[in-house]
């Protein structure tokens, strides 16, 4: 596994990721490591002068969103103690041992146990969502997590479970600014979110080009408290076999954190660009 120096941009120096040849995951399957060179994104339109609602929809998720489209979605959420204090229990000691033939974490010890965190995990089954609080949650770290989530998953019985276990929903195609503003007011109360970087579940082991919004929501919520401290902790999640069937195995590696405030460069754009090419090589080097 790779050390690498959570302190400061990795690409500030000019170091620029390189292509790497096929190597073992960890659970004896091969895989390839696809890391991108920093580019800019194209897909956003020249700066203006803007109102400031519109300009944290456009500089978050893609740069995508603006001001007229944003979908007017309800983003509060809460996480019921009881609920909580029911639902992970059940999972740990009675599902996951019971469906996966092993779980194994490793690096519980980068784990923040104050402060504003993102937790950044790789996105491999619907299972992740079970995985994450085993490896994290509130029996590890004293801290309930709180997930963003696409909004066709808060729908139903699901999505009732969801909003009271802390979840809270936002189109990723459409952007809401209440449900982006919410993400920055949980930082800025100091709360663990759990954003999957790479957007949609993919099954192959590589890494996947992320997404730049969970960059910008830390830089924006690090902008306006600029003693947040906000950390950003990779996660690595494999499954022994695709689609993570009965008994397979699994294991879980979480990294050293990112700290947001070292990304504090000329532009929010750079910064952003920066912070999610450290982050895709720190979750590649798990």
């Amino acid at each position: 596994m790779n050390l690498l120096d959570s302190t400061r941009p990795f690409y500030a120096t000019g170091q620029l990721p390189t292509d790497s040849d096929l190597q073992v995951s960890p659970l004896g399957y091969k895989q390839k490591i696809c890391q991108e060179h920093l580019h800019a994104d194209d897909t956003e339109a020249p700066s203006k002068q803007a109102a400031p609602d519109a300009s944290l929809a456009v500089h978050l998720l893609k740069g995508e969103a603006s001001h007229s489209k944003a979908v007017a979605m309800p983003a509060a959420s809460q996480c019921s103690s009881w609920l909580a204090s029911l639902v992970y229990p059940l999972g740990r000691y009675f599902v996951v041992p019971a469906y996966f033939r092993r779980v194994e974490v490793f690096g519980r010890e980068n784990l923040p146990r104050t402060g504003p965190v993102i937790l950044a995990p790789t996105h491999r089954s619907r299972w992740d969502a079970l995985m994450i609080p085993y490896a994290a949650g509130h029996d590890i770290t004293g801290r309930h997590l709180r997930f963003m989530v696409s909004a066709d998953e808060v729908r139903g019985l699901q999505g009732w479970f969801i909003r009271h276990l802390g979840g809270f929903p936002i189109d990723t195609s459409r952007p809401a600014i209440a449900s982006l503003r919410h993400g920055v007011d949980l930082l800025q109360n100091s709360e663990s979110l759990v954003i999957f970087p790479e957007g949609n579940i993919f099954r192959e082991t590589q890494v996947q080009r992320l997404k730049p919004g969970l960059a910008r929501l830390a830089l924006q919520a690090e902008a306006s408290h600029p003693s947040l401290d906000i950390k950003v902790v990779p996660i690595r999640l494999y499954y022994s076999k695709p689609f993570a069937p009965w008994r397979c195995r699994v294991k879980i590696f979480i990294g050293q954190p990112l700290y947001v405030a070292a990304y504090d460069l000329k532009t929010p754009k750079q910064s952003a660009q920066l912070l999610t090419a450290d982050l895709k090589q720190a979750i590649e080097a798990l």
